[in-house]
């Protein structure tokens, strides 16, 4: 299988969406299409055995489209598609208005059925409309009549079908009227009218842009040029040029270029346009570095091991770019209502004309507006944009704060869960043990850390580690050991200056007759700690307590999590003792315990069977139990494996942004939801307005032109109101 992403230029509604997807599907070998309108691309899962991309593209254009291969988002190449859409549209808008404004003007005030008739006729004022309207009709009102021909070809209607067969309605009884019959004109109607959905057009597409802005940053903040050390000498090169391992000198207040690794020099460098973070990160020999952050104060040489389209930001810009393609359920139900709204909408329209002429006994000049406002103002391009303009905001609103959701349907989706996982070490806590609590019974605190690191730099183990870093915190000077001796299982022993020091656990004191406290060593035990034991040939010295230590955000994303009426759980490998000492300190009463890796999917499994489940991990030992949920949420700070296995995916690695993933999901699907109430509330009540219902109790008629600037107003409304949701608190 292969994923292919393609351009599509020409789409005027959701319809042609819909129109493309449906020529996709049937194409043998494709599995998934999903054509955005918002976005202009259609993203296409298809099996490469049985066709290739041409292929695709000669479908696409087989429906009256224009398709070429993306190649990726391109924020000069997205700005200058969007600038040709928008000027396109300006233009028809300009030359609509020079002619329709005469048009209005002539009709309204220098003919007799104008209503507001001056009192002096102009001479031939219905010929002078036909003129003004004509080239607004046919030039200006091409793009529709195109979108029709493109719908009949395909056996389908579209929502340019709509605007198309009223105004040329309109504008083809005028000319019956003048030329044949001496009456009323309606020139000026459907001039006004074209001019009015070219504007809604201009003011829709203006908007979306808008929407797509959250790329278009990110694109921005990487930079154009590298100093790249070349044999022995420093170069400013286009960043493209930039080679893998190439070492690059990054100067203070400098973006760096690439991903790479310090390979000399010490630094801050602010990350917060990729992972959110506002307090810049220290950076020394052997740290990562992330393309597009800030160099804050000092140089830094760094070696490229990413460029191009493997670096981070690329990643992430490819994520939101998918995302934004991918469709919610809830925008397939829009696409659907689309596809039957249309030809449902001509039939009514045609039940209108014949109900007011031959059982409403009206003439065919009242019969034929009633028909064409209910054409005009029953365009559903606003339900088109409803979901799409949301996401769109939605994902880009995510990215900003260093979540990374990974399409429509995950957003729709996260919301509706029922139970949250956590995973253990690594997630909840920091991964990483550190010494939690000494306790000296003989000797002072400073002696009982300095014998142990002293000890411990010759061991391997991972507590090891905690001691020695611990003593580092302290500038604790090491001493010199002799007679080092690991006993697998126990512990260690060595000299200081001729005393033997034993170091591990009680095992270690049982084999060498040292007594030990066990009250104290059983009331760490119970908190989930590790007790170290140290002792000299004779009696105890202290005890020192290690354990991989909770997140500072842990316990206030839990209790968030609750309030958000989740049931939260957590999934360790550790002994039922120590993750009960866990889940107490987080506040989780839920847990399985002792649980391999490869079983943890069977948790979320069981879990299943009574909701939708979100699973949080590090991405890489809970990658079965991460895919197997309905949602999993990946940490990891941008790393490979946590991008490649989340649905969403936690820059910053922060606790905190699982509640705000969630209140995301759900604030966003509610603005799905008013944009899909507000443009369907519309057409049921316009409908019936525009067919007359009112006229028998009132006299009141919706006129042609009103029905037009209201179609164009509510699908700049959807758009409007998807754009707020940047301003809404996650």
């Amino acid at each position: 299988m292969k994923k292919l992403t393609i351009n599509v230029d020409g789409m005027h509604c959701a319809s042609c969406s819909t129109l493309i997807t449906k020529a996709l599907l049937k194409t043998q070998g494709v599995k998934t299409a999903n054509v955005n309108y918002s976005t202009g691309k259609a993203t296409i899962d298809f099996d490469n055995n049985l066709l290739n991309e041409q292929k695709l593209i000669e479908v696409i254009k087989s429906k009256g489209y224009n398709a070429y291969i993306s190649k990726g988002f391109d924020p000069n190449e997205d700005k200058k598609r969007r600038e040709l859409e928008i000027n396109k549209l300006k233009k028809l808008f300009t030359i609509s208005l020079i002619f329709s404004i005469p048009a209005l003007l002539i009709g309204m005030f220098l003919m007799k059925d104008g209503l507001l008739f001056i009192g002096s006729e102009l001479p031939l004022s219905e010929y002078i409309l036909w003129l003004l309207a004509t080239p607004v009709q046919f030039y200006v009102g091409s793009i529709f009549y195109k979108g029709t021909w493109a719908a009949l070809k395909n056996k389908s209607a579209s929502m340019d079908s709509l605007i198309a067969i009223g105004t040329s309605s309109a504008y083809f009884y005028s000319i019956y009227m003048i030329f044949f019959n001496n009456g009323g004109q309606y020139f000026e109607v459907s001039a006004v009218l074209i001019t009015l959905v070219i504007l809604g057009k201009l003011l829709e597409a203006i908007a979306k842009g808008k929407t797509s802005e959250a790329i278009q940053k990110l694109m921005n903040i990487s930079p154009k040029t590298a100093n790249v050390i070349r044999n022995n000498k420093e170069i400013k090169i286009p960043i493209d040029q930039v080679l893998l391992n190439d070492i690059i000198l990054v100067k203070p207040g400098e973006r760096i270029p690439v991903d790479g690794i310090v390979i000399s020099g010490d630094s801050s460098v602010d990350e917060s346009m990729i992972t959110g973070e506002s307090i810049p990160i220290e950076k020394t020999k052997n740290s990562l570095v992330i393309g597009g952050t800030i160099n804050k104060h000092g140089s830094l040489r760094i070696k490229a091991t990413k460029i191009g389209k493997d670096t981070v930001l690329s990643h992430i810009i490819k994520l939101i770019e998918d995302a934004q393609g991918r469709k919610a359920s809830i925008q397939r139900f829009a696409d659907i209502v689309s596809a039957y709204f249309v030809p449902i909408v001509i039939l009514l329209s045609i039940i209108t004309f014949l109900t007011w002429y031959f059982i409403g006994n009206k003439n065919i000049e009242f019969s034929l507006l009633t028909a064409v406002a209910v054409l005009v103002i029953a365009c559903p391009c606003a339900l088109g944009l409803a979901t799409p303009t949301a996401i769109m905001v939605g994902t880009g609103k995510g990215a900003r704060n260093g979540i990374l959701i990974k399409g429509g349907d995950i957003l729709e989706t996260t919301h509706q869960a029922k139970y949250i996982i956590f995973d253990k070490t690594g997630t909840l806590t920091n991964g990483k043990p550190e010494v939690t609590n000494i306790i000296p019974l003989e000797i002072s605190e400073k002696e009982l850390i300095n014998i142990a690191a002293s000890i411990e730099k010759e061991s391997e183990h991972p507590l090891a580690e905690a001691i020695i870093n611990h003593a580092k915190k302290l500038n604790i000077r090491l001493q010199k050991i002799s007679k080092f001796k690991a006993i697998p299982g126990h512990g260690i022993t060595a000299n200081i200056k001729s005393i033997n020091y034993l170091i591990g656990n009680e095992k270690l004191m049982k084999d060498f007759n040292i007594k030990t406290n066990l009250n104290k060593i059983n009331e760490l035990q119970e908190q989930g700690k590790t007790v170290i034991i140290i002792s000299n040939s004779k009696k105890v010295l202290g005890l020192i307590a290690i354990a991989d230590t909770l997140k500072t955000t842990s316990l206030q994303a839990v209790k968030k999590l609750q309030n958000l009426n989740l049931e939260v759980y957590m999934i360790t490998g550790d002994n039922k003792k120590t993750a009960e000492a866990i889940g107490k300190q987080v506040g989780i009463k839920n847990i399985f315990s002792e649980v391999l890796p490869e079983d943890k999917a069977n948790y979320v499994k069981q879990l299943q069977n009574k909701g939708k489940v979100i699973m949080v991990g590090d991405g890489i030992n809970d990658a079965p139990a991460l895919a197997q949920a309905d949602i999993g949420i990946a940490m990891g700070s941008g790393t490979d494996v946590a991008m490649e296995t989340g649905n969403i995916v936690l820059m910053r690695n922060d606790l905190l942004d699982v509640p705000k993933a969630i209140k995301l999901s759900k604030i966003t699907i509610n603005k799905i939801k008013q944009n899909m109430f507000w443009a369907l509330f519309y057409n049921i009540i316009g409908i019936p307005i525009a067919a007359g219902i009112l006229y028998p109790f009132t006299g009141w008629l919706l006129s042609p032109m009103i029905a037009g600037g209201a179609m164009a107003l509510s699908s700049v409304s959807v758009v409007t109101n998807s754009i707020l949701l940047k301003y809404k608190r996650i």
